[in-house]
């Protein structure tokens, strides 16, 4: 994770950096998890961009240490997996994509977890793990499915087929395409918007809608008015602090 370095503060940047693919590793996993999570305490921190760098976003999961694998020690990489990814969509912050050239399986599942996913025009993307004779995990297929529908994430997945930028945009996989060279600046730009916004607000609001898929609707609706009841506390308290501090 490193700071945006641009002149809004607030905006920040959890950057994916293993050249020359951004493939991941366990132990790239465990760091993203560590920076979703530290990103989500930080006060000085409103919004994040994940981004892996001008060339690629990221190839998935690196098979040649996947391959070396035990069962066992494949069921604590996919508790990993699944960590990292559950981190980045839990950032009670708004989050955006910031995909160039490939987004491809755990990539794909990866970029899938931000709020908000902007690519590269020439930018590919795909649930390819049935090349290698697996199946989207860290639940890329919930995410896939929830993005272009059952009957597309399907034959996404059974596929493993590459989709270009405008199909990305046509199935959901995408909010925005752009040109190559803008992706980051369109990212920050969407971002920019929500830095002056009422942090606990927005995190109450997220956490809302996330929980519409994530919850039975029982235990969505207690959520939805414990939230509420939050937020509505938090702003009466700011309101009355400045009520008294006018007096």
């Amino acid at each position: 994770m490193v700071s945006d370095g641009s002149r809004d503060a607030g905006l920040a940047m959890l950057l994916l950096s293993r050249p020359p693919t951004n493939a991941m590793t366990r132990q790239v996993y465990r760091e993203i998890t560590n920076a979703a999570v530290e990103l989500g305490r930080r006060d000085d921190v409103a919004a994040v961009i994940l981004f892996g760098g001008h060339e690629i976003f990221s190839a998935g999961d690196d098979m040649s240490e996947l391959r070396t694998l035990t069962a066992p020690e494949a069921g604590i990489a996919a508790q990993v997996r699944r960590d990292a990814i559950a981190a980045v969509a839990a950032i009670p912050k708004p989050t955006v994509a910031a995909i160039t050239g490939y987004a491809l399986g755990a990539g794909l599942t990866l970029a899938l977890a931000a709020d908000w996913r902007v690519g590269g025009d020439n930018a590919k993307f795909g649930a390819t793990e049935i090349l290698a004779g697996l199946i989207p995990d860290g639940d890329g297929m919930t995410r896939l499915t929830r993005a272009a529908g059952a009957s597309r994430a399907k034959e996404l997945v059974f596929s493993g087929r590459f989709v270009d930028a405008e199909e990305a945009l046509a199935l959901g996989l995408i909010d925005d395409m752009v040109a190559p060279d803008d992706v980051y600046d369109a990212a920050a730009a969407w971002a920019r918007r929500f830095l002056d916004g009422p942090a606990h607000a927005l995190a109450a609001a997220k956490a809302g809608m996330n929980d519409i898929v994530d919850l039975e609707p029982a235990h969505r609706r207690a959520a939805q008015r414990r939230r509420y009841l939050e937020v509505f506390a938090a702003g009466h308290d700011g309101a009355g602090k400045a009520d008294q501090e006018g007096h």
